[in-house]
């Protein structure tokens, strides 16, 4: 509890801020509206937060979301039918991508940062080659319900980000969870207990990738087809995480609080674009909170730790 009270009184913070600024944020639907803009970006985070507890990064998060999302409008060009066969072949392919960087990073010894970045850029490259830059196709009604449609008054989007919320929170609490943060805090430690490292970190990733899929599938509905579609994500992910007090060299965090920070910082920009800040300032606070949180987790280090002079 006590690491998640301090990002969720930030939280109160912005929405009070939004609610001043703009009254009409504090009507249902007002506030429905902005966790339907956030929830790409909670579902992305707690992927993130498997992948940072245990000691590690993924930065091919947004490159997968606008794979996803360029592939299933091709597959599914507007054909209803295909809808849900297409739907499950972007979940293995998401299975497969966080697969791949978790065997590459784990088994081959790559450092996961190279791994990543190098499926970030395979992925990019691979999208722009298929789609020439301008992605074809369609989404049916079907798939873009998931990011547009509601059950009465409540978005799908919401429900299945509570929907992911719950499994996060349960995955924390269950052996999983501790094994995660036990790799992340001591590697080494972690495997003379029994713990199969290399398993746990694959299982990580493969959940972000699972995340991202989840978060292409709901951007896809609202935001649309395009081959910038999750641009950036990977760093607001990360951003989110870090915000949430989840340290950057694994072995502590809260996937709640991970999933706080995402919120956070949609309150943030939706904040600074109720007063007219340029988008561009948005790149400038995510640098400035991940050197803020490498520096805080510096500090908090035992200091028979720290390198001396």
């Amino acid at each position: 509890m006590r690491r998640t009270l301090p990002i969720f009184g930030v939280l109160a913070v912005l929405l009070v801020a939004i609610a001043v600024v703009n009254p009409v944020f504090v009507e249902p639907a007002g506030f429905l509206a902005f966790a339907k803009r956030a929830a790409p970006l909670v579902i992305l985070a707690a992927g993130q937060y498997f992948v940072i507890v245990s000691g590690e990064f993924d930065l091919s998060v947004g490159s997968l979301v606008t794979a996803e999302v360029v592939i299933g409008a091709r597959l599914i060009d507007g054909n209803e039918a295909a809808t849900w066969p297409v739907l499950a072949l972007l979940i293995v392919f998401g299975l497969l991508v966080g697969l791949v960087n978790g065997v590459v990073t784990t088994l081959l010894k790559v450092p996961s940062f190279i791994t990543t970045l190098g499926m970030m850029l395979v992925l990019s490259g691979a999208v722009f080659l298929w789609t020439g830059g301008a992605p074809r196709g369609a989404l049916s009604q079907g798939f873009r319900a998931f990011g547009r449609g509601s059950l009465g008054p409540i978005p799908w989007s919401v429900l299945i980000l509570l929907a992911v919320g719950a499994a996060a929170v349960a995955l924390t609490r269950a052996n999983f969870g501790r094994t995660l943060a036990a790799t992340g805090d001591n590697e080494r430690a972690a495997a003379l207990s029994g713990v199969r490292v290399a398993r746990a970190r694959i299982l990580a990733f493969m959940l972000s990738g699972l995340a991202a899929t989840v978060a292409g599938i709901l951007l896809g509905g609202f935001a649309g087809v395009s081959a910038q579609v999750g641009q950036g994500l990977e760093f607001q992910a990360i951003t989110a995480v870090v915000l949430g007090g989840v340290a950057l060299g694994g072995g502590r965090g809260s996937v709640v609080a991970a999933m706080g920070g995402a919120l956070t910082l949609e309150a943030l920009f939706t904040l600074l674009n109720l007063y007219g800040i340029s988008g561009a300032l948005e790149f400038t606070v995510q640098g400035v909170i991940i050197i803020a949180a490498v520096a805080v987790g510096a500090l908090r280090l035992p200091l028979k730790l720290r390198p001396s002079a």
